[in-house]
């Protein structure tokens, strides 16, 4: 397939990203993430880089659970959480092809602890210090212009937020058990 349509799958996956930083409501905001996922993961395929794709495709399922959490009181479960890890681990050892294979577990690993929590500063610190920087490094690596972008506009957008709400205003769960 064309390079240019490759990329061009990234742009509409990072677009997809900046539309759901503008719902109020987390899920919303998920599914519009979930759809920006399907897009960077068929992205990931093209470029053949398939632990990159698993892992978004992991997210999307974790994504799907944390929307029905309300409904369904066994997504609440903090095993859950450990067994996704583990899940796509298991899957990376399976399917070891290099060391950048252990990016997108990092990234994967620290989003779901923290997405799990629904805490605005947890799921902030986790984009800021773990996931975004570590899949700005495997974007790079393997040519994901849109998520180079989209992961530095997370950053961005992290830190913005706590200049303009602060440590205390991020803090509290918006569902809380």
């Amino acid at each position: 397939m064309s390079p240019i349509i490759i990329q061009i799958i990234g742009f509409l996956g990072l677009g997809c990203f900046l539309v759901s930083y503008q719902f109020r409501e987390t899920k919303p905001l998920f599914i519009m993430q979930m759809i920006a996922c399907s897009l960077f993961a068929v992205q990931f395929l093209l470029l053949e880089q398939p632990s990159g794709a698993v892992s978004l495709l992991m997210s999307i399922i974790r994504n799907f659970l944390l929307v029905r959490r309300d409904k369904w009181s066994w997504v609440k479960w903090k095993g859950l959480v450990v067994i996704f890890i583990a899940l796509y681990a298991a899957y990376v050892i399976w399917h070891w092809n290099s060391w950048i294979d252990i990016l997108p577990l990092i990234g994967f690993s620290a989003g779901t602890v923290a997405y799990s929590t629904f805490n605005a500063r947890n799921i902030r610190i986790s984009n800021l210090f773990i996931s975004s920087p570590v899949w700005i490094v495997y974007d790079s690596i393997v040519g994901s212009i849109g998520g180079v972008i989209n992961e530095a506009i997370t950053i961005i957008s992290v830190l913005v937020s706590i200049w303009r709400f602060g440590w205390k205003a991020l803090g509290e769960s918006e569902n809380k058990n």
